[in-house]
């Protein structure tokens, strides 16, 4: 039984967290490019599908310490170190992740997708400009002037890629410290 509970583990680490590793990476330069162009419509969806990917996968995520328990109880490992540190790790990277990673991708979204709506608007204001010769939009904004702060008070700028970046690195780095800790295994009875 724990060979079968060893397969599971693994195949739903690979499964469930790869895309998420890989998605949460891809974000941060797809935020960049989407906002640095609001009017391209495949950098705004390649950010959704991102997201989306990094969601799914994180609920299904869940698996990977239940089978890791199941495995350790069937091992007799439980009060092992590197068990230990590696659940700890584990706590700490699904926190990263629902706490920093996953609500900053959906504030750059919103922010891509308020910045794609302002300039639609500003394209229709000039549009507008031109035929009036007012040089200001309905609202009285100057013709060009987009807000870019999303409804969360977050201005979609390079500094909050780079920070959904450093929380996604952190991550990362977290997940493969819990790999190595699994292979590994310092001071393991059970041989490797």
């Amino acid at each position: 039984m724990t060979k079968f509970f060893l397969v599971l583990h693994v195949l739903a680490a690979i499964v469930a967290v790869g895309p998420v590793t890989v998605a949460a990476s891809m974000f941060p330069p797809g935020a960049r490019r989407a906002l640095a162009d609001p009017g391209d419509q495949r950098a705004a969806e390649t950010l959704r599908l991102l997201h989306r990917i990094c969601r799914v996968y994180a609920g299904l995520g869940i698996a990977v310490p239940v089978l890791g328990l199941a495995t350790a109880m069937s091992m007799g490992v439980l009060g092992d170190a590197w068990l230990i540190a590696s659940m700890a790790l584990t706590g700490i990277a699904a926190a990263v992740l629902l706490a920093l990673v996953l609500p900053r991708q959906e504030e750059l979204l919103e922010a891509v997708e308020s910045a794609a709506g302002a300039d639609a608007t500003t394209e229709v204001a000039a549009t507008t400009e031109v035929a009036t010769g007012t040089g200001t939009t309905v609202a009285g904004a100057p013709i060009g002037a987009t807000d870019t702060t999303t409804s969360t008070g977050v201005a979609a700028n390079p500094r909050a890629t780079v920070r959904l970046a450093m929380f996604t690195g952190i991550f990362n780095l977290l997940w493969a410290t819990v790999t190595i800790l699994m292979i590994v295994r310092p001071g393991s009875t059970t041989g490797a």
